[in-house]
């Protein structure tokens, strides 16, 4: 009983950390008590209580998010199943070890804490290193359409579709959905513009694995919204044809057997981000 009061008890305050002694050596030794109030502003994005910004500490730069206000009921579970990851910061380092064991290429996990209490307040913090010289694949495409000749961009874009069609079953083939795959959470270096690599294996980088799931009863509802989102976010990339979203479908299929059916309710979906974007687009300029 004197542990169970302890648990619940208001004034309670814990830490579940993980960090890379790399890490620690660049952040300091008292990074953890700190780092949620520290001033950092380079690339600074801020949202509903939350923020994302570019934290230069030599040798190391890195990418650092912080979740200053969590749901409560997010804060009870924590306190309920304290085993469990219910932050998004741990829950993304969890993610993004999970994918590198599977021999995904995803940005290197420095360092992870979920803050836990007083009562049920719960607090996040993650730190990945920066991609340093690479490019999202929304800026990358345009950029080696204006670099590379007509016939060496096609070639440049068979290779780069085989390599996404590939990251894409390797997730749905174990059941894992990133739901948020957008060509922006795609990032290759920017020397690969300038050129046709004889492979793109290995060499597009996916970000953002906070909200990762693996399902096993919702693994086709999720696989439709994964494609859907690939599918809307090419639209409006210069360099990116109707053939080349064909391509893309043609290895993922190769590769992910699906029923008709499945690329019927993936254009539905599709259609369905695209209206819902047209309409907050009108409505801003309406403002």
């Amino acid at each position: 009983m004197l542990k169970l009061r302890h648990f619940f008890s208001p004034k309670a305050r814990t830490a579940i950390v993980h960090a890379l002694p790399e890490y620690e050596a660049a952040a300091g030794d008292d990074w953890l008590e700190r780092i949620l109030s520290e001033a950092i502003t380079d690339k600074l994005f801020q949202k509903q209580g939350r923020s994302i910004a570019r934290w230069t500490r030599p040798p190391l730069v890195m990418f650092v998010k912080r979740h200053y206000t969590l749901p409560m009921w997010s804060g009870v579970l924590a306190r309920l199943v304290p085993s469990a990851a219910w932050s998004p910061g741990l829950q993304e380092w969890q993610h993004l070890e999970w994918a590198r064991t599977q021999g995904i290429p995803v940005p290197r996990a420095l360092a992870a804490a979920e803050w836990r209490g007083p009562g049920f307040r719960l607090q996040s913090f993650l730190a990945v290193e920066e991609l340093a010289g690479m490019l999202p694949l929304h800026e990358a495409i345009p950029h080696a359409e204006a670099t590379l000749s007509a016939s060496d961009f096609l070639r440049w874009k068979h290779r780069l579709i085989a390599e996404l069609a590939r990251l894409a079953v390797e997730l749905h083939r174990r059941r894992a959905y990133h739901k948020d795959l957008y060509l922006c959470h795609f990032y290759i270096h920017s020397d690969h513009c300038k050129r046709v690599p004889d492979s793109f294996r290995d060499g597009v980088v996916a970000i953002d694995f906070h909200r990762l799931g693996h399902h096993r009863w919702l693994a086709r509802y999720f696989q439709v919204k994964d494609l859907a989102q690939l599918l809307y976010s090419s639209l409006e990339v210069d360099g990116v044809s109707e053939c080349d979203r064909l391509r893309f479908w043609k290895h993922y299929s190769a590769g992910f057997a699906v029923p008709a059916w499945v690329r019927r309710a993936v254009l539905w979906k599709y259609r369905l981000y695209l209206r819902h974007s047209r309409r907050k687009a009108a409505r801003r300029s309406r403002e």
